[in-house]
């Protein structure tokens, strides 16, 4: 797969979590807050379930080798669909987002510098610097316009 098809695929999946906070925050409006987090990871975990049995290649029973701190994902991404559900009516979906932009990048960027988690080592050079500089200015213009 080559990498124009794979960062399409990860644009294609930065809008579904762009949109994927205000679904789960109409919901949430006729459930409640931690209820509509977890109505979403019910139904995804049914929609990767059924995959895996589908199309995985894998094996659950893997997960007797893995490390506690390898099974905190599901953890974190349920701290993240919980303070987009809370945040997003206050501030809007734009400001959520970059808010979440700038973690992100600030995030990848330590990972892939020192190859953090057992992640690729790419040292931070002054292109990826001001790449990554120009999308946190953008984002608190955005931030800002939202808090202001």
């Amino acid at each position: 797969m080559n990498n124009t098809l794979l960062y399409l695929l990860m644009f294609c999946g930065g809008m579904a979590v762009a949109v994927q906070p205000s679904i789960n925050a109409r919901l949430a409006q006729k459930v409640g807050l931690v209820e509509s987090s977890c109505i979403s990871f019910a139904v995804g975990t049914v929609a990767l379930f059924l995959a895996a049995l589908l199309a995985g290649r894998g094996s659950f029973r893997g997960i007797a080798g893995a490390t506690g701190w390898e099974l905190t994902g599901g953890l974190l991404g349920a701290f993240f669909v919980t303070m987009t559900i809370f945040v997003v009516p206050r501030i809007g979906t734009a400001a959520a987002m970059a808010a979440v932009i700038g973690a992100q990048l600030t995030a990848g960027v330590l990972l892939d510098h020192f190859g953090l988690l057992g992640g690729r080592h790419i040292p931070l050079d002054p292109a990826r610097s001001i790449g990554i500089a120009l999308l946190l200015v953008g984002g608190w213009l955005v931030f800002r316009r939202a808090a202001g």
